[in-house]
C-alpha cells in the first residue's frame, strides 16, 4: 500500500521534550564522512545531524578534514583516521545510538576494505545494543561493487540512493524494485526522486508529494538529509519514523527557505534547507 505523507501525520509522529533533559537525553551519534576534496559533503551532513535534535555527534574524517571540522561545525567531536587523504578504519567507542556512513567517503581500496571488515563483523559492542545505521553516497557504491555485503545488513539499515544509485543496487541484488529490496533484507530504501518514496520491509511505501521543490536538485542535499536521519535516529526514533519525518522535515526546510528566506529554486543552497530546518520542526 502507498500512503500520502501528511502534515497531521508527521505532527503525530515528532517526539516532545522534556524541560529538564540533558544532552545524553537525545543520542549519541557518529558521522563517518568525507575524503580529500569532498569534506563539503561532511560538513554539510553534520550540520543538518546537529540541527536536528541530536544530543552529541562525532565526526570521523581524514586527518585531512581536521581543521575545515572544528571550524566548520564546532559543535561536534572530530576524530580522523590514520590516513591524511581517505578512511581506512570504520570504526567507533561504546555508546553510539546510531551510525552514518558515506557523505563524500570515496571509493578508495583501502577505504572499501574497511566498510566490507565492518558489516562483516558486525556493528555489535558486547552488552550493548547495536547502534542504528545509515547508508548514503559512497557507502551505497561500495554495496553495490560488494554484492555478498546485502546480507550482512543488519535489521532496519536506512538505504538513501538517488535514482543513479539505486539502479546499481537493485542491479548487484537482483530485486526487481526498491520495495522488493527492503522486503528482501529487512531494511528501509528511501528513493530520492521529484517524489521521494520510502518503501518499509512491512511492503508499505509513504511517498511525499506534499513538501519540498526544484531547488533542492543540488549537489549536497543529499548529505543534508543524511544528517537529520542520523539525528532523529541517535534520539530514539524507529527506522520507518525517522525515515518520514527526516524526509518530510528536508523538504518542508527547503519550501520555508524559499516561502519565507528569500531564496529561489535557483539559489537554493543545502545549507538553507539547515538553516530553515528549526522553522519546519515549529510548522509540525
Amino acid at each position: 500500500m502507498t500512503r500520502v505523507i501528511t502534515e497531521d501525520y508527521l505532527s503525530h509522529l515528532l517526539h516532545a521534550r522534556e524541560p529538564f533533559s540533558h544532552k545524553n537525553d537525545f543520542g549519541n551519534a557518529l558521522l563517518v564522512a568525507g575524503s580529500r576534496g569532498m569534506m563539503g559533503a561532511a560538513l554539510l551532513s553534520a550540520r543538518a545531524c546537529m540541527r536536528s535534535g541530536v544530543g552529541l555527534l562525532t565526526v570521523r574524517v581524514p586527518r585531512c578534514g581536521y581543521e575545515i571540522m572544528q571550524l566548520g561545525i564546532p559543535e561536534a567531536k572530530c576524530e580522523t583516521d590514520n590516513r591524511t587523504d581517505y578512511h581506512t578504519h570504520i570504526e567507533w567507542h561504546s555508546g553510539i545510538d546510531a551510525v552514518a556512513i558515506g557523505p563524500g567517503l570515496g571509493l578508495n581500496e583501502e577505504t572499501q576494505d574497511a566498510f566490507i571488515n565492518l558489516l562483516h563483523h558486525g556493528l555489535s559492542t558486547p552488552g550493548l545494543p547495536d547502534p542504528a545505521l545509515i547508508l548514503d553516497a559512497d557507502a551505497l557504491n561500495i554495496l553495490s561493487l560488494h554484492p555478498q555485503l546485502f546480507d550482512k545488513l543488519p535489521k532496519d539499515t536506512i538505504l538513501t540512493p538517488h535514482p543513479g544509485e539505486a539502479k546499481r543496487l537493485l542491479t548487484a541484488s537482483g530485486c526487481g524494485n526498491c520495495l522488493v529490496m527492503a522486503m528482501k533484507y529487512n531494511v528501509v530504501v528511501i528513493l530520492k526522486d521529484h517524489y521521494t518514496n520510502i518503501h518499509l520491509p512491512d511492503g508499505n511505501i509513504f511517498r511525499n508529494e506534499n513538501f519540498g521543490n526544484a531547488g533542492m536538485a543540488v549537489g549536497g542535499s543529499g548529505d543534508t538529509l543524511t544528517g537529520i536521519l542520523l539525528g532523529l535516529r541517535a534520539q530514539g526514533y524507529s527506522a520507518q519514523d525517522a525515515s518520514i519525518l527526516g524526509v518530510s522535515l528536508h523538504a518542508m526546510a527547503a519550501d520555508l527557505a524559499i516561502e519565507r528566506g528569500g531564496q529561489s529554486e535557483e539559489s537554493l543552497l543545502p545549507s538553507d534547507i539547515t538553516a530553515w530546518l528549526g522553522a519546519a520542526f515549529k510548522e509540525l
